[in-house]
């Protein structure tokens, strides 16, 4: 009999939460298996099965546990059942994808994102009645939704599906580690920082054009897509080493200045707000900024990101809009001292050259560390940003070809 440990996840962390078990009890793993998911007040990580084996389990979920506690026992000496499969190879899994693909019928274009559970056939009819997921309640396991509990929430359009009405039932749940330490964080940000907000807005005409008439070749290059968060890092970077002071932090008594650009891409992931970090954005090209991006976001959907991914970052991008959210005033990400937020782009009539044109606008807030950065500082950050996004050729050198020409 073997004993699993929790094993260490960081140097600040002495404690985490069993959030689930995915081998049951009595049931055999295989080595490397996952067994379980664990949570820290950072991150949400898995554990593996050091032995093939018979699982017991020891910790319950839902418990704390110390790092070094022993979260379950695995029996090395027990014999494979007969009903359970053995490993399979690792190419066969690529092996047989041509194959699924050629007898699997094309499924049609959806919106329903691929970490809802339910069955092909409801989510096929959610994206074609056009049918939120969050209102429509599943009664297969862990919420998973059948094609029934689609057609009950299509016969009672805007009323809870699967519970009585008019119910006054209230739901106790505790709170994660990691919703506790956003909490915490959030709190901390609001009472050590003299946190103030400044708005523009931006004119998104040029990076709209730009990515419509270059995003296919982009893809078809760099093979990642062309968004706007890869425009506005980029502005950033420029605008943080033109302004050092929003790029920096109080460290005691004296204030920390960053020659580098770490950029924090805040990222609504299961369960809560993480901040993964794009190290050295500054010195990264638009498609490698675009693809750090989508690895990243990807890792916090499937709560696979590390404490390390999580850990630093001197500027943070927040993108309310992608809610529609069309203005907010975001909080700082502590230590550092100022954060960018993005907001919905919507068009709006806006006088351009003496004449009223429609133009697609977005808010911009930047919410800073007045006891760091100054007003100039601050509205000389937020204009720069406002100027090369309106005009992305300025991101090549800083200037205009005609400014460089004369060395302006």
């Amino acid at each position: 009999m073997i004993e699993i440990k929790v094993p260490p996840v960081g140097e600040s962390i002495s404690e985490v939460t069993l959030v689930t078990w995915i081998k049951k009890d009595g049931e055999w793993v295989d080595r490397d298996e996952v067994i379980c998911e664990l949570e820290s007040e950072k991150a949400t990580f898995e554990l593996n099965a050091e032995q093939a084996g018979i699982l017991h389990h020891v910790a319950q979920e839902g418990d704390t546990i110390n790092i070094g506690d022993i979260a379950c026992k695995i029996d090395e000496t027990a014999e494979r059942p007969a009903g359970a499969a053995a490993p399979a190879p690792e190419a066969a899994p690529a092996a047989e994808a041509p194959k699924a693909a050629a007898t699997t019928p094309a499924a049609p274009a959806t919106a329903i994102a691929a970490d809802v559970k339910a069955t092909p056939v409801a989510k096929s009819m959610m994206a074609d009645k056009n049918v939120n997921p969050g209102n429509v309640t599943g009664t297969g396991a862990n919420g998973r939704i059948f094609k029934s509990d689609v057609l009950a929430a299509l016969e009672n359009p805007g009323r809870p599906v699967g519970k009585p009405l008019f119910t006054r039932e209230d739901k106790v749940q505790k709170m994660s580690n990691l919703r506790k330490t956003v909490s915490r964080r959030l709190v901390e940000a609001k009472n050590t920082t003299a946190m103030l907000t400044t708005f523009n807005e931006v004119d998104m005409t040029n990076i709209m054009s730009i990515r419509k008439q270059y995003k296919d070749k982009f893809k078809e290059k760099h093979g990642v897509n062309l968004g706007f968060m890869s425009f506005f890092t980029k502005a950033c970077t420029i605008a943080l080493l033109e302004w050092p002071a929003v790029n920096a932090y109080i460290d005691g008594d004296n204030i920390v200045y960053h020659e580098y650009c770490d950029v924090s891409i805040a990222v609504s992931a299961p369960k809560g707000l993480v901040v993964p970090v794009i190290r050295n954005a500054e010195s990264m090209g638009m498609h490698e900024i675009e693809g750090k991006i989508g690895e990243l976001a990807a890792k916090a959907r499937d709560n696979k990101l590390t404490i390390e991914e999580m850990t630093g970052g001197t500027f943070t991008i927040t993108n309310g809009g992608v809610f529609g959210s069309l203005m907010s005033t975001p909080i700082i990400n502590i230590p550092q001292s100022a954060i960018l937020g993005m907001h919905k782009i919507q068009d709006r009539p806006m006088a351009v050259n003496g004449k009223v044109e429609i133009r697609p606008m977005m808010y911009l807030a930047l919410s800073y560390d007045h006891r760091i950065i100054d007003g100039r500082e601050s509205v000389g950050f937020l204009v720069r940003v406002k100027e090369l996004l309106e005009n992305p050729e300025l991101m090549l050198i800083g200037k205009s070809p005609t400014q460089a020409l004369l060395e302006l």
